[in-house]
């Protein structure tokens, strides 16, 4: 038993002499990770250990902060140029309305023979917001209107199984367009006439696309009862939309400032009045003819 013992003691001394681990290929680096039981990195250990070394890292700050400045200024010069040219104020007055003036506006522009006072009204010599004034120009109306006008020219087409994605498209642009050019034109007749008044680039927008409403009345009376229909539809709202047009531009536009200026220039006012509102029917008329058939 001794000699099995001293055996067993000189074995165990003898194992103890291992030869020594070789050294490592690679250099560990994960030291960084959380491990689970198994050896492995933890879910989302990467992506951690990721930020961590990014928010840590000065040029990573630098370069974020200088990007979150460029960003900034980009903005405030956007802001700038859109105030240079938009001014928001003076777009938001124009969508200053209720239901109440929508309803009464639009029985307006369908039969405005009966309306008496069409001055636009001040507040300290500051014009009442549509809501509060019935011959205030919106541009609410105008900008539904042409919604509605290309929803409704859409079906006319799929009636008449000419429908199409560019069709649409070019029936949309072609009715922008037009009042873009009709609101130019005014714009230099203005210029030309040397007319003194309020009258901006927001009113003439206004008051050229109120046509969208005869358009969608005389669309609509074409689809429902022909041609015969349609163009009965087009002469009563192209004769109604005519009137409007004369007496909003001659009376709350032209009318107080001109009217102690020189023969000459009333006559080329009373033109570019007349005019405006003469174009009207030859625009609805050829942005709604072939819709109808």
């Amino acid at each position: 038993m001794a000699y099995h013992s001293g055996y067993g003691a000189h074995g165990s001394k003898h194992r103890t002499r291992a030869a020594p681990d070789p050294p490592p290929l690679f250099d560990d680096t994960s030291g960084g990770y959380p491990l689970q039981p198994g050896g492995y990195p933890a879910p989302g250990a990467d992506v951690a250990f990721n930020v961590n070394h990014l928010l840590g890292d000065p040029v990573a700050n630098v370069a974020m902060a200088y990007g979150s400045s460029i960003a900034s200024h980009g903005k405030d010069i956007v802001h700038k140029e859109l105030h240079r040219f938009v001014s928001v104020n003076k777009l938001k007055y124009f969508f200053a309305v209720d239901t109440a003036y929508v309803a009464k506006k639009l029985g307006l522009l369908v039969f405005p023979y009966t309306h008496q006072n069409w001055e636009v009204q001040y507040s300290r010599d500051v014009p009442l917001p549509p809501r509060q004034d019935l011959n205030a120009p919106d541009l609410y109306i105008p900008t539904m209107a042409f919604i509605t006008y290309v929803l409704l020219a859409g079906m006319a087409l799929g009636i008449q199984k000419r429908f199409s994605p560019e069709v649409l498209g070019l029936c949309a642009s072609t009715a922008l367009v037009w009042v873009v050019l009709e609101v130019l034109a005014l714009l230099l007749g203005v210029y030309l006439a040397t007319v003194r008044s309020d009258l901006s680039t927001f009113h003439l927008l206004a008051y050229s696309g109120y046509k969208y409403v005869g358009m969608i009345l005389s669309v609509l009376t074409g689809l429902l009862f022909g041609s015969d229909g349609y163009y009965v539809a087009l002469a009563w709202t192209s004769s109604a939309l005519m009137y409007f047009i004369a007496r909003s531009l001659r009376t709350a536009a032209l009318g107080p400032d001109s009217m102690g200026a020189p023969a000459p220039r009333q006559r080329l006012q009373l033109y570019l009045t007349l005019g405006a509102a003469a174009f009207q029917p030859l625009i609805i008329y050829w942005l709604t003819f072939h819709l109808v058939r």
